[in-house]
């Protein structure tokens, strides 16, 4: 019995071994701002990818990239997702910010839909503008 058993879980985990990893796909896309101005070196950028169907409730983050800025604008940046986690009917948008110090410097105030069916438009142009 005991044998059967070990068999019949070692096939299982054989099983579970052959799937094939999740495929993701991702975006990629630069963040740029209309203001003449260098960013400090302490500027850090947050981009991210949220389903943002829910009206009165938070978006859902599906992806996020946070670090250091490397450089000037435009400012590069790659979310990744699962397309077998994107929902029928569902929104879904980029957003992003510049922060130096832990003080927010730039902030998208528009709206960056996308429709993660494979047709959005690479790279991504997202426009941050400057918090007064």
């Amino acid at each position: 019995m005991k044998k059967l058993t070990l068999l019949g879980l070692t096939a299982l985990l054989a099983a579970c071994q052959s799937l094939p990893p999740a495929a993701k796909t991702s975006l990629d896309g630069e963040v740029f701002y209309l203001q003449r101005i260098a960013l400090p070196p302490t500027a850090t950028l947050s981009v991210s990818l949220q389903d943002v169907s829910l009206a009165d409730a938070p978006a859902i983050v599906i992806d996020e990239q946070k670090g250091p800025v490397k450089g000037q604008v435009p400012l590069p940046f790659h979310l990744s997702y699962d397309p077998a986690q994107v929902k029928p009917g569902h929104r879904y948008s980029v957003s992003a910010r510049i922060e130096v110090n832990g003080k927010l410097m730039f902030i998208t105030t528009e709206h960056h839909a996308v429709q993660l069916d494979g047709s959005d438009p690479q790279p991504l142009k997202i426009r941050v503008d400057a918090v007064r």
